[in-house]
């Protein structure tokens, strides 16, 4: 494995039994126990888990969003063949919001050769995008939070109240046939509400871990999303649930590898 595969590994196993020795994560990736410390002390620093004697524990329980460096290692195969399905379904010329996280981020990767209005909730996307000279950009302001770099607060929200976008794409943390689309962060939740009103469209975009899943902070109903792009198995029952509501599904083939 290599340095993303091992990291990806050993959070990965650390969610699913809490707790893992040093000894047990060399011999399951192959790599040195000196390697395997060296791994957790960078782990232990972007928040992923806590380390203790002989090996480390998680720091992450189910009601809490990783971390963005953690979540950044994950399925970045699938959110660029989503990305792409997403800047598809955009029209040149298009006022765009875009929605914080790391498929988003993904997503403006992706509108490098388009012609687009685009106000980011999140300085991650606004500087993939300031470099794409077809991009013009609209920031919305307010504060910041840390290491996710989303804007919260008022100024946010008082933006999308007093603009009107054609298109916000929305990348959330849960959606739910039942709840809805839904985020960990209450603070980014207001915004990404702000963001829904101010759209004559919602696509939202999420990879198949996102399906079936509520998180605390509920953004919009599904009946306020004109279509969902995903790599969720097309005939999953969180799927099939979704277009008997109607919602229109865009279904995203993905050869995942083995590790994931």
């Amino acid at each position: 494995m290599n340095v993303m595969e091992r990291h990806k590994f050993v959070v990965g196993l650390l969610m699913q039994q809490n707790r893992a020795t040093v000894a047990e994560l060399a011999q399951a990736t192959g790599a040195s126990e000196m390697t395997i410390r060296r791994d957790l002390e960078v782990l232990e620093s972007r928040g992923a888990l806590r380390r203790v004697r002989g090996g480390a524990v998680s720091s992450l329980p189910g009601g809490v969003e990783p971390p963005y460096a953690i979540r950044a290692m994950s399925g970045a195969q699938a959110k660029e063949r989503l990305a792409r399905a997403v800047v598809e379904l955009l029209t040149d010329g298009e006022t765009v919001a875009l929605d914080t996280g790391t498929t988003a981020v993904a997503v403006a990767k992706a509108m490098s050769d388009r012609q687009l209005t685009v106000a980011p909730l999140s300085l991650h996307a606004a500087f993939t995008l300031s470099a794409h000279p077809g991009i013009q950009l609209v920031m919305p302001g307010g504060q910041v939070r840390p290491e996710e770099l989303s804007f919260y607060g008022h100024a946010p929200v008082q933006t999308f109240k007093d603009l009107c976008f054609d298109t916000f794409v929305l990348g959330c943390c849960g959606v739910d046939p039942v709840q809805g689309a839904t985020a960990y962060n209450l603070e980014d939740v207001q915004v990404k509400r702000a963001a829904v009103a101010s759209a004559q469209r919602v696509i939202l975009v999420a990879t198949a871990d996102k399906i079936g899943r509520a998180a605390l902070g509920r953004i919009c109903t599904m009946e306020e999303i004109a279509l969902v792009v995903t790599d969720a198995p097309a005939d999953s029952p969180a799927i099939e649930a979704l277009r008997d509501q109607g919602v229109e599904v865009v279904h995203v083939e993905v050869a995942h590898p083995a590790d994931d």
